[in-house]
């Protein structure tokens, strides 16, 4: 500016420059928000970048933690194997060598065939002694059968044993034991044509009898009032005459029975019953023994007393009575007792097989030594 300016040239250009900055003020504004906006962007960068940054590192600690746990682990899967390893490899020391091996298997297969051999002549012994033991256990059945016939007549328990003797004789399975078998069997036919009564069953029929006699009871005797003479009298009369009408008025005070031919018996109680029913069943009871023992005589002997018993005591109006003397009648004539065949004989033939058994053994051990004295005595 120059001195000779005037005062309003001066005030002209100064407009322009007041008024220059305030557009210039605009732009540097606008600027600075931008900074701000891409210093604020590269932040939020750089903090998603450190917890993305955090967020590995933490994943790298785990899987660090991770495999160093399994380290671990396998370090003592290792220290355990090796421990396996040791103890195994100590048994494989102490396992025998081969020729040790070898002097054991020689050892069991000549311990085998000792065994065997020894095995084979227990069998021989012992097979022996079985078949001994069995024939004398069929000696022993037919000697009980024969017992039970001659004490019981016990025609079904002898069957049955001697058909057991037989079985024994059957697996023996020899043809030696022929004859003993051909003899049990006529024994068998012979026991099973016998007739077998059921003595057990009239055993039970008696001691139901002694039941229904101890409950025995007289009977009171009772009479019919028909009048007897008086009422036929009355009777033939000519109704409604005075004659009639006391014929008929005495009929009911007096009896009069010309053809009386009925027993009465006389009232029975206290001790008189009791005395009766025991003589009752001890008749019964004497029969039942009679009965079990295949005793004839013994036994109709006690049922015709009981039968007497009743018939002396009792009147046969007495429907009990009268049915008890029925039955006992129909038991008298029942057969107890029958003819049982012998089984000597059958007894003597397996006795006769089994000391041919036992001879024949007893060859057979001595043939060994036989041929060993021969030699001995040939050799010179």
């Amino acid at each position: 500016m120059s001195e000779a300016t005037t005062p309003k040239e001066q005030e002209q250009p100064v407009q322009p420059a007041l008024e220059s900055p305030v557009a210039g003020e605009t732009r540097p504004a606008s600027r600075g928000s931008a900074l701000a906006a891409v210093a604020l962007l590269v932040g939020a960068i750089g903090v998603g970048v450190g917890g993305w940054s955090a967020w590995q590192l933490r994943a790298l600690q785990g899987d660090a933690q991770q495999q160093a746990s399994q380290l671990e682990q396998a370090r003592s899967q290792a220290a355990a194997l090796s421990q396996r390893t040791e103890s195994l490899n100590g048994r494989f020391e102490q396992l025998p060598t081969v020729q040790e091996l070898e002097e054991r298997r020689r050892l069991v297969a000549q311990l085998q065939g000792d065994q065997q051999l020894l095995n084979q002549r227990l069998e021989t012994v012992l097979g022996a002694s079985r078949q001994d033991w069995r024939l004398a256990e069929a000696e022993h059945l037919l000697r009980l059968a024969s017992l039970r016939l001659s004490a019981l007549q016990d025609t079904s328990s002898a069957t049955a044993l001697v058909q057991a003797a037989d079985e024994i004789l059957r697996d023996q399975d020899d043809p030696a034991a022929f004859a003993a078998r051909e003899q049990l069997a006529k024994s068998l036919e012979a026991l099973r044509s016998t007739d077998n009564p059921d003595r057990t069953g009239l055993f039970l029929q008696l001691g139901a009898l002694r039941e229904q006699a101890s409950q025995l009871s007289s009977l009171n005797p009772k009479f019919v009032a028909d009048g007897g003479v008086l009422g036929e009298m009355a009777a033939e009369s000519e109704p409604g005459t005075w004659w009639g009408h006391s014929l008929q008025t005495l009929s009911q005070y007096f009896r009069l029975d010309f053809n009386a031919d009925q027993n009465v018996r006389p009232l029975l109680a206290g001790q008189s019953l009791t005395q009766v029913r025991l003589a009752l069943s001890l008749a019964l009871e004497q029969a039942q023994w009679a009965a079990l023992h295949g005793e004839t005589q013994v036994y109709r002997q006690a049922l015709q007393q009981a039968g007497e018993v009743l018939d002396a005591n009792f009147n046969r109006d007495n429907p009990d009575s009268r049915a008890l003397r029925t039955r006992v009648a129909e038991l008298v004539d029942k057969p107890i007792e029958v003819e049982v065949p012998e089984l000597s004989e059958s007894l003597n033939a397996v006795q006769a097989y089994i000391e041919h058994k036992q001879s024949a053994r007893e060859r057979l051990k001595d043939a060994p030594s036989d041929g060993a004295g021969n030699d001995q005595e040939e050799r010179p």
